[in-house]
Order: structure tokens, then sequence, then C-alpha cells
């Protein structure tokens, strides 16, 4: 792909987001979306390899039904109430659709089932804008009709996630699957909260975001995308493995780092709405995210040669670390101790 052609692309997802999270109506929040979508197909596909290819086709496919679900719930609260406005959703049937749209758009099951697929067969460039970018207009158009959506719905959804995105991602070995069910997983986080504190949820999932973008781009710098080629980094770079290590328990939302503040606060708001049994539930099914989330640590960091995988001899790289990549993971570790009591 030409740099003219990406920079096209790029520029394109930019608008689109800002269209969608600056805009009032329904009609330009839509077409900020459909921006999105038509903008990241080709940064899918650019591999040619059928795979990619099949996974644009996915991606297009499930967008294009969940910005049709999401107009035709503008144009029924628009008909029945005569508004427009995003925030003056207020007719039921409306909500209803719109929830199933958007949950289509995030991946928050049980409409998850397309994100697995076009994740893997994305580049991991591609995988971490598709994780955490082109996630953003429709968390931003969840925040803004949360009162109107219904919260036990919402509260189900949320559950659900956390349990498929747990247990489908336990016996996978290709990195970027293992990474989209944690999104998955993650969602069943922001959506459980939307309904009583909206900016947990974008506190969440920009925490998510942040330490996502350094996973990933931790992998893209050591050129991995399954668990045996993670295996030989630990001799070609140990100093980025062992940072690899603790993002990717800050990502499972252990303390004392990152990920362990919008859980705490997530739990704590639960708990104060008298939703103990979710809040235990939905803690204890991340327990099964926590195990995939440790495997991904051992291979990294613990798993020595001699060994047998099958696998390709990596050259060794002698390239200095990206100080983005530094910077990145000095944040999804250490934010705990600044967070407001």
């Amino acid at each position: 792909m030409t740099p003219q052609a990406k920079l096209i692309f790029t520029s394109s997802l930019i608008l689109g987001t800002t269209i969608t999270i600056s805009s009032n109506h329904w009609i330009t929040a839509w077409a900020g979306l459909e921006i999105n979508t038509l903008a990241i197909l080709p940064l899918i596909a650019k591999s040619h390899h059928p795979r990619a290819i099949e996974a644009a086709t996915k991606y297009f496919l499930t967008q294009a039904t969940a910005s049709a679900l999401l107009l035709f719930s503008a144009m029924m609260n628009a008909w029945y109430t005569g508004q427009w406005d995003i925030t003056q959703l207020t007719h039921p049937t409306a909500c209803l659709i719109l929830t199933s749209a958007l949950a289509m758009k995030l991946g928050l099951a049980p409409f998850h089932f397309w994100f697995p697929e076009v994740l893997q067969g994305s580049p991991l460039t591609t995988a971490l804008l598709l994780s955490t970018l082109m996630k953003f207009p429709p968390m931003t158009l969840l925040f803004m009709t949360s009162p109107s959506l219904n919260p036990t719905l919402l509260t189900y959804m949320a559950i659900l996630s956390t349990a498929l995105g747990g247990w489908m991602g336990l016996n996978q070995t290709q990195i970027r699957k293992i990474l989209a069910f944690s999104s998955i997983s993650h969602l069943g986080w922001m959506a459980i909260i939307v309904s009583y504190h909206p900016k947990l949820t974008l506190l969440n999932f920009y925490l998510y975001s942040l330490i996502t973008t350094t996973v990933f781009l931790t992998l893209n710098t050591i050129k991995t995308s399954k668990l045996s080629t993670l295996m030989t980094t630990w001799t070609k770079t140990p100093a980025l493995s062992t940072m690899l290590l603790l993002t990717l328990l800050s990502l499972a939302g252990l303390p004392p780092f990152t990920g362990f503040l919008p859980k705490w606060l997530i739990i704590q708001e639960l708990t104060k709405q008298s939703m103990a049994p979710a809040a235990t539930m939905i803690s204890l099914l991340s327990l099964l995210s926590l195990f995939f989330y440790l495997r991904l640590a051992y291979c990294a960091t613990i798993t020595l040669p001699p060994h047998t995988t099958n696998h390709m001899k990596q050259w060794h790289a002698s390239k200095p670390t990206p100080s983005a990549i530094a910077i990145l993971t000095t944040t999804s570790t250490m934010l705990l101790p600044i967070s407001p009591l």
C-alpha cells in the first residue's frame, strides 16, 4: 500500500471518529460510522491473503448490518417522538434495537462472533486500530444514550460477554484471537456499569485502550503472532519481554497495576447500586481471562530454550525499543497510585 493511500485512509478514520463523537444528530453520527467502516476495510485487506479478504468481508457485513439497525432505531424514534437528537432517545423499541446495533458494532456478546475472526485476519497494527480506535465512536454513542437503555439487559449481556470472552480464549494459540476474546471480556465490564456510572465506562475504555496499545506495539516490535514464536523472544529482547509480562498482568486487572483501577471502581459502584451478586459473578468470570493472560505471560518470559516447539528460528533483533513503547508500558503499569481515592 502506498504512503498516499495510507494517509487518505488514516485521515478518513480520524475524520469519521471525530464526526461521530462530536455529533448531536443521529444522521451525522451514522455518517461518521460509515466513513470509519469504509476507511478501515482496505487496511484489513491490504495483505491480499485469502484470510485477510475474508476478514474484511465479515467486517463489512456485520458493520453494515449494525449501521442499518442504528439508522432504523433512530428513524423509529424520530417517527414516534419527532426527535433526531441522540440524547432524546425515548421510545422503548428504538432503545432495544439501538442496544443490539451498538453491541454488534462493539463486539459485545451475543454479537461477538465476528470480532476474533476479523482480528485474526488483520495485520497487528490494523488489529490494534480495530480493538481501540474503531470502538471509540460506538462507545461514545453508548455513553450518550446510557440513561435511555435497559440496565437489566445490559447487565445480562455484560455477564455473558465476560463469560464467553474468558471461556473461548482458553484454548487459543493465536495471540490476536486471545486479545480479541480479552477485548470481549473487557467490554462486559464496560457495559455492566454504563447505566449507573457512564464516566466509569469511559475511564475503563481509555485505560483498556492504553494497555492494549502497549501489548500490540510490543508484539509488533518483536514480530510475534502466535504462542510458539512468543516462546523464543526472551533470548532476543529480555527487557521488552519482562515489560510485556507486567503489561499483560495489568490487562488482567491485577493490583498494583493500572488495569486494577477500573475493575476496583466498577465493583465499588456496583455494590453501591445493590448489585453485589452481579459484581461477584463478573469478578469470578474475569478469573477465566486471567488464566490466558498468565499463559501469555508464561510463554513470553518463563519458557526458556531448549524446547521442542515447531517454529522458524528468528534473527536476533538489535534495534532499540521505540520510546513510545517505553512511555506506554510505564503508564499501563504504574498509574494506580495517582488514582483519586
